[in-house]
This record gives structure tokens, C-alpha cells and sequence, in this order.
């Protein structure tokens, strides 16, 4: 079996520069590194448990299976927050008919992200019994 120290999400973007100041300025994620110079540039990114690597460049747009998923306290207020800062909303958070609260944005490069609240009440923080 193969023992995973760590791990991270690795993005190769289309414009570095931007997707950079969407993670790091729009999004305000904390970086954990950096490395390189130039072009070769790359920032590590926290991503709560994981980290998030942007670092040198595509010709085309990441899969569009490519989708993350990030957990807040407060859906509402990172709704608020992010349109303040000129996200791409692509839908304001909603309750899930399986109790999580969603709302979706998208990065410059039209990767979707899922930005997640679990309610008090819901089953991943609340266990009756146990």
C-alpha cells in the first residue's frame, strides 16, 4: 500500500499572473511557498487539509472535470465577499436536498469550484448515538 504523506491539486493555467491574483487576492488564500522565478514562478497555496500548486502554463484550459472543493464557516458571507471581489458567481449558495450548502464560482480559467458550509445539523458534523 502506498503511504501519502501529503498532497496537493496541481494547476497548470493559461495566464499564471491571473490565476494567482484570483487564488491569492480574490480568493485570499494564504500561501504556503513559492519557488522559482519568471515564468518558471509557482505558489503553493494553503487549501485547509490540502494545498493547491499553480504553477507553469497551458496552451488550453484545465479538463472540465476539474472541480474543487472548498469548506467555509459561512456560505452567505463567502458569497458576499467573493462578489465584492469580482468572483465569477455562478450560482449564490443554496441547501442541497442532502442538507450541505453550495454555491459555485469559477476561476479565470473556468475551473469550478464548490464553495461548501456544513450546517450544524448535518450528519458529517453531528452523529446522534455516537
Amino acid at each position: 500500500m502506498v503511504h501519502v504523506l501529503s498532497s496537493r491539486v496541481l494547476l497548470r493555467p493559461t495566464d499564471p499572473e491571473r490565476t494567482r491574483a484570483f487564488y491569492g487576492r480574490t480568493l485570499g488564500l494564504a500561501v504556503h511557498r513559492e519557488f522559482g522565478t519568471g515564468t518558471e514562478r509557482g505558489t503553493v497555496y494553503f487549501l485547509g487539509g490540502g494545498f493547491l500548486e499553480v504553477s507553469g502554463r497551458s496552451d488550453a484550459p484545465p479538463a472540465p472535470g476539474l472541480q474543487l472543493w472548498l469548506q467555509v464557516e459561512d456560505a452567505g458571507a463567502a458569497h458576499r465577499e467573493l462578489a465584492a471581489a469580482g468572483a465569477e458567481v455562478l450560482r449564490p449558495p443554496v441547501r442541497e436536498p442532502w442538507g450541505l450548502i453550495e454555491m459555485w464560482i469559477a476561476d479565470p480559467d473556468g475551473v469550478r469550484i464548490c464553495v461548501v458550509e456544513v450546517p450544524e445539523d448535518h450528519p458529517m458534523r453531528y452523529r446522534p448515538g455516537i
